[in-house]
């Protein structure tokens, strides 16, 4: 039931979503929702309610490395580096497209090329709802944090840069 009206990058999220069993629906907004402070202004939330995803880049196994944080914080890369057990970088946007399939600034937390070594952020916890980018950047999709670690299998931990 994927929308063909969809971008072909929300058209694969939504068809993730669908494959999961997940009753959740991508959504495209006309303006960006590139940064957690736009999607707050398009979706009409708290900003603290943006699950954003960064990626960063383990330095031994290479691998690509998903923080998925609350918009108004930072990941704290010691915290990150500790959890993967092992030194992390930067991941420059050739680096997030290859090993996603996504452009920043429209990174999801599921659907990627390569599953990455995922941590979610405790503090969205806090929401009944967060809103998720679909893969563009202009899409998102709504979902509860409980929805959010099943869809991601990964743990909720502190990762906020103090």
């Amino acid at each position: 039931m994927t929308s063909v009206s969809l971008k072909p990058a929300a058209q694969r999220v939504q068809a993730v979503l669908e494959q999961s069993g997940a009753v959740l629906e991508v959504r495209e907004f006309p303006a960006s929702t590139r940064t957690a402070e736009e999607a707050a202004a398009a979706i009409g939330c708290q900003v603290e309610q943006i699950a954003k995803s960064l990626i960063f880049r383990t330095k031994q196994s290479d691998r690509p490395l998903l923080a998925v944080v609350s918009g108004v914080n930072r990941a704290d890369e010691n915290k990150l580096e500790a959890l993967a057990g092992e030194a992390i970088g930067k991941a420059d946007a050739e680096f997030v497209r290859a090993r996603t399939g996504f452009a920043i600034g429209g990174v999801p937390p599921i659907a990627h090329r390569e599953p990455p070594i995922t941590f979610l952020d405790s503090d969205l916890e806090a929401f009944e709802e967060v809103w998720a980018a679909a893969g563009t950047p202009n899409s998102v999709f709504r979902l509860t944090p409980r929805e959010l670690a099943e869809l991601t299998g990964a743990a909720f931990v502190d990762l906020r840069k103090s």
